[in-house]
């Protein structure tokens, strides 16, 4: 993900949206998504609060729009290197490193996930919700192909500790961004292994 400083919108069109998002993500994840109104929002990206209703139509699409465009990054991502033609170990690695990757890159969006799925509107939470869960179903699948003796249970446990661990990044800035991405992929390795 170099390169791409947000996953969450695309093309030239939606640069303002990809800016409203991008502010609204960092000031959500350090002030809360109720310690933030519409004009902090605004003046993030040097526009007025009003004017941000002709890119959404209220704070909680702004929300929405976010959690679900993670969400989807993260499946189509996870759905594409599983596909990969590789052995097993090396697909596990590619789905570790591609979630380590957009840890490290989005600390404010893990953060923002992690912290307001509450606050979601009922129809986006169900759509979050289920994303997310294919996006662990796939994860399912590579781990228990890398590590056969695995049930689909402990699979899904191990796939969710794991979430827990890379997720962490947010708290974690004791390492430079390289270092602490070869640190978390060999723990996560590490544990998924011994799991089995």
């Amino acid at each position: 993900m170099p390169g791409n400083p947000t996953p969450l919108v695309n093309g030239e069109k939606a640069s303002r949206r990809e800016q409203i998002l991008s502010a609204a993500a960092e000031l959500f994840a350090h002030h809360g998504f109720h310690g933030v109104g519409i004009d902090d929002i605004g003046a993030a990206v040097g526009i007025s609060g009003p004017g941000l209703y002709r890119h959404f139509r209220s704070k909680d699409a702004i929300l929405g729009e976010m959690l679900n465009s993670i969400s989807r990054y993260l499946l189509e991502g996870g759905t594409a290197r599983a596909a990969r033609p590789g052995a097993p170990d090396d697909t596990l690695t590619g789905l570790v490193r591609f979630h380590v990757d957009f840890a490290l890159a989005h600390p404010a969006l893990i953060t923002v996930q992690e912290r307001n799925l509450a606050n979601l509107t009922d129809a986006d939470r169900k759509q979050v919700r289920a994303l997310q869960r294919q996006y662990v179903e796939v994860w399912v699948r590579v781990i228990r192909d890398a590590v056969p003796d695995l049930g689909e249970r402990q699979a899904r446990s191990a796939a969710h500790a794991v979430f827990g661990l890379i997720n962490s990044t947010p708290y974690n800035r004791h390492l430079g961004d390289e270092e602490l991405a070869e640190l978390l992929c060999r723990l996560a390795l590490g544990a998924l292994h011994a799991a089995g």
